[in-house]
């Protein structure tokens, strides 16, 4: 490895897997290797579903162990899914379990919020789609509870596990934006929202950019991982789909993007928020991005259906194989069965006595669409279903904020299923670029890299290096399907 190169430890956390990647980045080099990774789910505990982040701190280790066994580290950097936060006590340490987005506690606390604060208002200031596990109202949701009460520092994920790291106290703004106490235009908390929402905005820590130095890995720490005691732990675009739409390959300004993965994020990059009526209507988010740039975009169910079918077949010994069921449904009729794969009703984890299959074929049959008879027929469905799906909120997209485009991105685990991209460069109409399947944590190397002074100043100059060093995939649209009669069959909730 030349003196040039970089040598960096990626965390990728998402909510079904974690994974602790080695990166090589140099100046026409981008290389990443899987070294660590690890299931991750929530786990009922009495009658909340949570987090077991200290198991996934120690996977952590576990992996820039692995890292550091096979050379020099430079930096560390940690992206993760979002919302979802650990409260510490006045010691700096964890009060109970952090609990899980998927959680029911929420059910009903929008409403009760926006009896507080009128939607319209709260959406004014943070610009962040309805979601009911919004960091927000969770908070709202454990208003009361001793943790809360006792709580004197909030952390998202990735800051919670920076600060188990490093011992540095601090929030990141791409995972911020998400929580919906974060105003849109200044980029700082919104206390004054927050405040009037009856919560405890002492809670929140300061707020760090991506790029910025949390702080060096604890000496005892560093020396249990085999690690010099001054390599730096980065603060990256730590919400995973920021780190994701760094890792796009765009070449231009005109492109949208769909970070594909258990979640879909379908949107385009701007240059400030959409905070107008008609984007809260629409119930389109604001989320920080890279270098003050803004993500406009919707949360799409995503990929979660599909995996949680393949889930409930594999626990009664059907259809586990997921390459041989894409295979089959490629040849089933296309368009035959769409649902709205954005309904609430899809959003828990499958269970014995709910299977997600089962709840699939519940909504075809609520919306009069012929029910698929064959696991097979059910997955066209899904992904049919997916690309109707990215096709109206792309649309939405681009009316709202008053861009074109000419070329879709497909990054992440989605982009690797041909089927879906293909399905949707044929809903959208335009073309799609399939890849970086691994975009989040190339995004998390890239930011990294510059941090610590590579030749990478801005978007452009991390996307041409991913460009020139990236296998990518193109599927051009493909004329004869009618779409739009498709998307009106949709009955949407």
């Amino acid at each position: 490895m030349s003196r040039q190169e970089l040598r960096l430890a990626a965390v990728d956390l998402g909510a079904t897997s974690g994974r602790v990647m080695a990166a090589v980045v140099g100046r026409d080099r981008l290389e990443l290797t899987e070294v660590h990774r690890f299931p991750n789910a929530a786990v009922q505990v009495g009658d909340e579903l949570v987090w077991d982040v200290v198991g996934i701190h120690r996977e952590v280790l576990a992996g820039l162990r692995k890292v550091a066994a096979t050379g020099p580290v430079h930096g560390i950097g940690i992206d993760s899914w979002a919302v979802d936060y650990g409260l510490l006590d006045g010691d700096g340490r964890l009060l109970g379990n952090a609990v899980s987005h998927r959680d029911r506690r929420t059910a009903g606390i929008p409403a009760r919020v926006y009896a507080t604060v009128p939607a319209p208002e709260i959406y004014a200031v943070t610009g962040l789609q309805e979601l009911p596990f919004n960091t927000v109202f969770q908070l709202v949701a454990a208003t009361g509870s001793a943790a809360l009460e006792s709580a004197r520092t909030l952390l998202l994920l990735p800051d919670l596990l920076g600060y188990w790291l490093t011992g540095e106290v601090g929030a990141e703004r791409t995972n911020a934006s998400t929580t919906g106490l974060y105003d849109a235009s200044t980029r700082e908390w919104a206390v004054g929202l927050v405040e009037r929402l009856g919560l405890p905005s002492t809670i929140l820590p300061p707020l760090r950019s991506p790029g910025e130095i949390i702080g060096r890995v604890r000496p005892a720490l560093a020396a249990e991982l085999d690690l010099r005691e001054d390599v730096p732990v980065i603060a990256v675009a730590s919400h995973d789909t920021a780190s994701a739409v760094v890792g796009v390959p765009a070449g231009s300004d005109s492109f949208a993007y769909i970070s594909s993965g258990t979640w879909s994020l379908v949107g385009v990059e701007l240059d400030k928020p959409v905070l107008s009526e008609a984007a809260r209507r629409a119930d389109f988010t604001n989320e920080g991005g890279l270098d003050g740039t803004v993500r406009f975009l919707k949360n799409v169910t995503g990929l979660w259906v599909l995996s949680e079918c393949v889930r409930s077949w594999s626990a009664t010994g059907e259809y586990a194989d997921l390459p041989g069921l894409l295979d089959a449904a490629a040849g089933e009729p296309a368009l035959r069965t769409v649902v709205d794969i954005d309904d609430v009703r899809l959003l828990a984890p499958t269970t014995a006595d709910d299977p997600m299959p089962e709840r699939v074929l519940a909504l075809a049959e609520e919306a009069g669409e012929p029910t698929p008879a064959s696991a097979p027929a059910l997955v066209r469905c899904i992904l049919d279903s997916l690309a109707l799906a990215y096709r109206r909120h792309l649309r939405t997209a681009l009316e709202l904020s008053g861009r074109s485009v000419d070329v879709v991105h497909v990054v992440g685990g989605g982009s690797q299923n041909a089927l879906l991209c293909q399905l949707t460069a044929d809903a959208c109409g335009l073309p799609v670029i399939a890849g970086p399947s691994e975009a989040a944590a190339v995004g998390n190397a890239l930011v990294q890299a510059r941090a610590l002074g590579a030749d990478l100043p801005d978007l452009a100059a991390m996307r041409a290096l991913l460009r020139r060093t990236s296998d990518l995939g193109r599927f051009e649209p493909r004329p004869g399907l009618d779409w739009p009669a498709a998307e009106r069959r949709v009955p949407l909730t």
